[in-house]
């Protein structure tokens, strides 16, 4: 078991409390490690070292910031299979996802670190003679990152690689389900040699340490990546504090089924989207729109498939189907599952807990799939954040349009035709900031922008350029050498 301790300017320090809580493995309950409940006064002297850390580390060229990119990235290359091994035991997914899921980190090291040698600006003509205009981009300084549990490495290189290309500092505040990942990337940001200050991580709950990091005046950017509910929170409170607030949030995902679809490559890509991490993605698939000429053939091979779903410890090769995170979890799936069955939905498979040995010392749920679900019921509006799909029957694109767009979340979206008509005008029309077409609501790849509309985001992406965005500023400059004095719209003639 590990002691975690708070990473503050390149050091491994006892926080101000003597608070602490256990990090367990969900499919087995063993204590892995505890962390600290850390307090205001940590995060104060993380942004400290942080913010003179930055002075520094913006004057280094963006080329060799990236060149600490490309070791952080071959370190996870090389402690590959550790790290995901470190994953599957802390948040359950299955051990070839974990794997993935340290692949998306090191893609994602050595594409930022390509951008040390672009960071593109602009030159443009200006509009007055012996004048040269441009625009660059400029590091803001310290930023606050708050990641979820569901993807403890993926979506924190999402965000840290990016700042740190750019010129930043940040802060790390990793959820307490899921802080060994931080920690196993603070001993990779040692063993390169980032500079001191650089990267900081604090463990502590949301209430303490991420509001603290949103409230300090010398935190300019807060990038967070969690729930709808606790989105809006953050975004409330950043904009009293003027900051630059970048939000990932929720996602009521879904699959279009046209009647002309492959419906054995729909079956695959709907089951692996909606329960590949235990439906426990922000990009799962939680409803099926499904054309009525094939819904009831779709179902068929949808419960057939599922008798090879196996449900375990992730560690163990064959299984395809880990724990969920927690035992709140759990009841929270349980609940909404429940919800389905009062309001009519017809449950096809699945919708109970399983407690019975070998799954009892774990958070485990049957994969479950309800029918007949209407498009107002509130498992089809509302994000259940577990392994639960819901068929929805529709008799028209324009309606599976229709329903696709009728969620407050606009994250992933997905249809199988082979009609190419059809497939340009959902792309065009489905109102969700990724879409798919012939493959599941799972897949973004790196370079990429990630995000989505509505109650999803706020306009903001991570990963690809786009994530640059949020962590720069733009300036334009402007250089005369004309010797004279020129006004801008006036001394245009």
């Amino acid at each position: 078991m590990v002691d975690i301790k708070n990473y503050i300017n390149g050091e491994w320090v006892e926080h101000t409390n003597s608070q602490k809580i256990a990090v367990t493995n969900p499919a087995n309950g063993e204590q892995l490690a505890t962390i600290p409940l850390s307090s205001g006064h940590d995060v104060d002297k993380a942004v400290t070292a942080a913010k003179k850390a930055q002075k520094k580390w913006a004057l280094v060229p963006a080329p060799k910031r990236a060149d600490y990119l490309y070791a952080i990235g071959q370190k996870m290359k090389e402690k590959k299979e550790y790290l995901a091994t470190v994953l599957t035991k802390e948040m359950g997914k299955v051990i070839e996802e974990a794997r993935g899921e340290v692949q998306e980190g090191i893609d994602m090291a050595y594409y930022m670190a390509g951008e040390g040698r672009r960071l593109f600006g602009e030159t443009t003509p200006s509009e007055l003679a012996n004048k040269f205009a441009m625009s660059v981009r400029a590091p803001i300084g310290v930023v606050g990152l708050i990641t979820p549990w569901n993807f403890p490495v993926a979506i924190a290189t999402w965000k840290s690689f990016p700042a740190i290309v750019a010129g930043n500092t940040f802060i790390w505040k990793p959820s307490n389900e899921t802080p060994m990942m931080a920690y196993e990337m603070g001993k990779i940001f040692e063993e390169v040699n980032l500079p001191a200050g650089v990267a900081n991580i604090v463990f502590g709950t949301g209430p303490t340490v991420g509001t603290a990091l949103i409230e300090h005046p010398d935190v300019k950017v807060i990038s967070f990546t969690g729930s709808t509910v606790t989105g809006s929170k953050v975004a409330e409170l950043g904009g009293k504090h003027l900051k630059k607030i970048s939000l990932e949030m929720g996602g009521k995902n879904a699959v279009i089924v046209m009647g002309d679809a492959d419906l054995n490559l729909a079956t695959e890509g709907i089951l692996w989207s909606a329960f590949g991490t235990a439906g426990q993605r922000c990009t799962a698939c939680s409803r099926v729109i499904v054309h009525k000429d094939v819904k009831e053939e779709l179902e068929n091979r949808l419960l057939e498939a599922m008798k090879d779903l196996t449900i375990g410890n992730g560690l163990d090769e064959g299984v395809k189907i880990g724990p969920v995170i927690s035992k709140a979890a759990l009841e929270k799936i349980n609940h909404y599952v429940q919800i389905g069955k009062q309001e009519g939905a017809v449950l096809l498979s699945g919708g109970s807990i399983l407690s019975d040995a070998p799954y009892d010392k774990g958070f485990f749920y049957e994969p479950t799939i309800f029918t007949n679900v209407k498009p107002n019921m509130i498992i089809a509006q509302e994000e259940i954040f577990g392994p639960v799909v819901s068929l929805i029957e529709v008799e028209s694109l324009d309606e599976a349009i229709e329903v696709n767009n009728g969620v407050k979340f606009g994250l992933s979206s997905s249809i199988f035709s082979q009609d190419v008509n059809t497939i340009f005008r959902a792309q065009r029309d489905l109102d969700t900031g990724i879409v798919y077409v012939n493959a599941g609501t799972t897949g973004a790849e790196i370079h990429l922008p990630f995000g989505g509309t509505k109650g999803t985001g706020n306009g903001h992406r991570d990963s690809g350029v786009a994530a640059l965005d949020v962590y720069t500023e733009w300036k334009s400059i402007y250089v005369d050498f004309s010797g004279k004095l020129q006004r801008a719209q006036i001394d245009t003639e």
